[in-house]
């Protein structure tokens, strides 16, 4: 048995190291790079009730050591993704799906539609997106919003695990996980993008077509382990961690902290096969150091 080998909520997963919502489409895009199956998990593009056309304007800027998006969750809508994409999707390694919703309706309705996709393994329920003026964000910041949205969500759930993914634009984010934990979620996921914006000097206005967007990349890293690192002593569910991973050394560094998987995300838009490069690079790390398995290093740094 491989040494990488990590049980996640009940499912085993081939290796700790999986993707984040938005930076990896549905998965069939990357096919031609690497052979997704090697990866532990695919976490999918974020996905509402209805179609949407995402954020007018430019989308993405550039940052040192970094990017800001403002996307605005352009997807085909669930109905469309369980009727037309999932069915598709050739690879078998297992899948998060990644939901989203302007109202706590919306989130209760697509999270029944997505309980009963048959090829979904885990629900990620994003309380913490950035670039959407409804919704997102806007549920994550506050600990009483957070656990009522994730407490609603879990009842319709009764097929599947969920993760909540959290903001790290709060004063506090062990209260909001202990909150979704309170609430019954199975997991949290942390962090997603830091609230930022760029300004054209050349116009003298807001780059961005909504102001303001997510900043992601290896600039945020320290900040994202800092996190995990509170979260871990905060509450007992496991952490998937994520923000700035650029190489296995960073990943390494998240799980230390606590998390027991990592998620790469904005890294491989400059290098699409990074997730390999970091499964190797671990895989390698544990032979060199003798360490008999993988679970041995997760919150290791809290001895």
């Amino acid at each position: 048995m491989s040494k990488l080998r990590i049980n996640f909520l009940g499912k085993e997963l081939k290796n700790p190291v999986i993707t984040s919502s938005g930076c990896f489409g549905f998965g069939e895009e990357y096919n031609n790079y690497f052979d997704v199956d090697k990866l532990g998990a695919v976490n999918l593009k974020g996905i509402t009730l209805k179609k949407r056309d995402g954020n007018k304007g430019i989308r993405i800027a550039e940052t040192p050591s970094g990017m800001i998006n403002s996307i605005g969750l352009e997807n085909p809508g669930v109905e469309y993704f369980r009727d037309k994409i999932i069915g598709n999707l050739k690879y078998e390694t297992p899948i998060i799906l990644n939901i989203n919703g302007e109202s706590e309706e919306e989130y209760i309705a697509v999270a029944e539609i997505a309980n009963e996709i048959e090829r979904i393994d885990f629900i990620e329920l994003n309380i913490s997106c950035p670039n959407v003026k409804n919704g997102g964000m806007a549920f994550g910041i506050n600990c009483k919003t957070a656990e009522n949205l994730t407490k609603s969500v879990k009842k319709v759930l009764t097929k599947k695990p969920l993760i909540v993914k959290l903001s790290p634009n709060v004063t506090d984010i062990t209260e909001i996980a202990k909150s979704v934990e309170n609430a019954g979620a199975d997991s949290v996921s942390l962090v997603n993008t830091f609230l930022a914006m760029k300004i054209d000097i050349k116009t003298k206005k807001p780059l961005l077509g909504n102001i303001f967007g997510g900043l992601s990349g290896g600039c945020i890293m320290p900040i994202a382990v800092r996190m995990v690192y509170q979260v871990f002593n905060a509450v007992k569910i496991p952490i998937i961690g994520m923000g700035g991973i650029e190489n296995y050394n960073d990943a390494l560094e998240f799980m230390m902290a606590g998390a027991s998987l990592v998620s790469i995300g904005s890294g491989i838009f400059s290098n699409p096969i990074l997730p390999i490069e970091v499964i190797n690079g671990i895989e390698n790390y544990i032979k060199e150091n003798k360490i008999k398995d993988i679970n041995e290093l997760i919150g290791i740094a809290h001895k």
